[in-house]
């Protein structure tokens, strides 16, 4: 049977919710789930954890050297911890499972697999290729499986689990050359992006940052979080935190809105899992209609400030 351990990705004393997909993700392997904390202090965020439906046990690793998370730290605890007979270890497909599982693979000597978004078997899973093109089957080497799980690809699990929690201690000899210095985060009420139900993105026909702020209310009419094309970004409309899309970010929420977006390829491949999507451009051949559930032919400076004050 196979023994899934997935690290837990954090922040200021709350589990990421991409955490929730990665157990879907695991529960579809099969066996038995642990999730493992790294902190300075764990206890808050295994609570958390503990709660996810089909999660058995969660494994808490307390050492100040893991107050931030940085990959090149955590590498050397995770693979000490994997090596307590887990066939599978699983990240969260973000910028922090990115980060860390290569660094895990490379320690227990095996090939990491990237994104797999659907299981065929233990040792067997889909990921995408070409921007989410195609779809690939590829088979696991022999030794543990270390892989991201694509977050899009993954309902979150609920969270009526009790699941016990169990401190262990790990003593790998840490690197050195790599230390926190100090953290620059964009700092918003919003929902996060990738993680988000609802989303309302900008892009190139906005036409400055100020403009933006269109988005921005529309946005908080709905409970949504803000994303934006790469040409939106490019242009410095907005940060590149908020960039969706191939190079960007990959999401998939039930709801959204593309407003002033084209539609190029790359843009797509970050949104092709959403639920429901609602374009809004003035150019009726834009290649959004063609994926859009819902399209509005209009300028966005006349309809998305008459559909906030109608909302």
């Amino acid at each position: 049977m196979s023994k899934i351990l997935i690290v837990a990705e954090h922040a200021e004393g709350k589990l990421n919710n991409g955490v929730a997909k990665t157990v879907a993700a695991a529960k579809g392997i099969g066996g038995e789930i642990h999730v493992v904390v790294f902190a300075a202090d764990a206890a808050a965020v295994a609570g958390q954890a503990a709660q996810l439906d089909g999660v058995a046990k969660v494994l808490t690793v307390n050492n100040a050297a893991n107050a931030y998370p940085l990959a090149a730290i955590l590498a050397p605890q995770v693979a000490e911890v994997a090596k307590n007979g887990y066939t599978h270890v699983l990240f969260p497909g973000t910028t922090f499972g990115k980060d860390l599982a290569p660094r895990v693979a490379a320690k227990l000597d095996v090939q990491q697999i990237s994104d797999i978004m659907a299981t065929h078997s233990p040792t067997s899973f889909e990921r995408p290729i070409y921007a989410g093109n195609a779809i690939t089957t590829v088979e696991a080497p022999t030794g543990t499986v270390v892989a991201t799980v694509r977050l899009a690809s993954f309902q979150a699990v609920g969270s009526g689990g009790a699941a016990a929690i169990e401190t262990v201690s790990v003593n790998p000899a840490l690197p050195s050359h790599t230390r926190f210095l100090k953290l620059e985060a964009q700092k918003s009420e919003r929902p996060d992006l990738q993680s988000a139900g609802r989303v309302v993105s900008g892009g190139r026909a906005l036409g400055s940052s100020e403009n933006f702020k269109v988005i921005y209310e529309l946005a908080d009419k709905i409970g949504a979080a803000v994303g934006a094309s790469r040409a939106a970004v490019d242009s410095g409309y907005v940060p590149n935190d908020m960039q969706v899309g191939q190079t960007g970010k990959i999401i998939a929420p039930e709801l959204y809105f593309a407003i002033g977006i084209s539609g190029a390829i790359q843009h797509l491949a970050g949104i092709k899992d959403a639920r429901t999507i609602v374009a809004i451009n003035k150019d009726p051949e834009a290649p959004i209609f063609e994926v859009a559930d819902f399209g509005l032919v209009g300028d966005l400076f006349q309809v998305v400030p008459e559909l906030s004050q109608k909302l």
